[in-house]
C-alpha cells in the first residue's frame, strides 16, 4: 500500500512527479486606501494637572533618628557602644536568671544532705528528694525562659526607643 503513494528508485524516495504542475499564484485584490484621519474642530485641553502627595510632610523623623541609625548602619564607634549596650543588658539577664536557677537546684541537694528527716519525707509513697529533683526543675526552666525572652524583649523595645527618640 505504501509503494502507491512513494515510488522507490535504489532504496531512496523519488519526489511526487506532480508535485507544483497545478501551482496557480494568488490573485491580489486591490484594497482602498485608508480614510485620512479626522481632525478635531478645536484642540483639546490638557488634563488639569494634580499634585501627588505620597506622604505627609509632618509626619517625617526627626534629624537625630536618622544620624543615628546611620551611625548603628556604618558601624561608627558611637553605634558600637550602643550596641555593646545592648548585648551587657542582655548577657547581665541571662547570668542574672542562670544565677537563679542555679541556687534554687542546687539548694535542694544540699538541704537533703543537711537535713536527713527532709529527704525522708514521703508524698503519697515517692520519697521528697524524687519529686523535687525529677519534676521542679522543668517547670522552673520553662517558667526562666519565659522571663529571659520577656527581659530580653524588653531590653530590645528600649533600645529601638532610645534610638527612634
Amino acid at each position: 500500500m505504501t509503494e502507491d503513494f512513494t515510488r522507490r528508485a535504489d532504496g531512496v524516495r523519488e519526489p511526487d512527479p506532480t508535485l507544483g504542475r497545478n501551482y496557480q499564484p494568488a490573485s491580489v485584490e486591490p484594497v482602498s486606501p485608508a480614510p485620512p484621519p479626522e481632525q478635531p474642530a478645536e484642540p483639546a485641553k490638557p488634563p488639569k494637572r494634580q499634585r501627588v502627595v505620597l506622604a505627609d510632610p509632618r509626619s517625617r523623623r526627626t534629624p537625630p533618628t536618622l544620624r543615628a541609625r546611620l551611625g548603628l548602619e556604618q558601624q561608627t564607634s558611637w553605634g558600637e557602644l550602643l550596641i555593646r549596650d545592648l548585648v551587657k543588658h542582655q548577657l547581665r539577664t541571662a547570668i542574672g536568671l542562670s544565677a537563679l536557677v542555679l541556687v534554687l537546684l542546687g539548694a535542694l541537694p544540699l538541704a537533703f544532705y543537711l537535713w536527713p528527716g527532709f529527704a525522708a519525707l514521703r508524698v503519697v509513697g515517692v520519697p521528697l528528694a524524687w519529686l523535687l529533683l525529677g519534676l521542679l526543675p522543668f517547670p522552673l526552666l520553662l517558667l526562666t525562659g519565659l522571663a529571659y525572652n520577656r527581659l530580653a524583649e524588653r531590653h530590645e523595645r528600649d533600645f529601638v526607643d532610645m534610638i527612634e527618640s
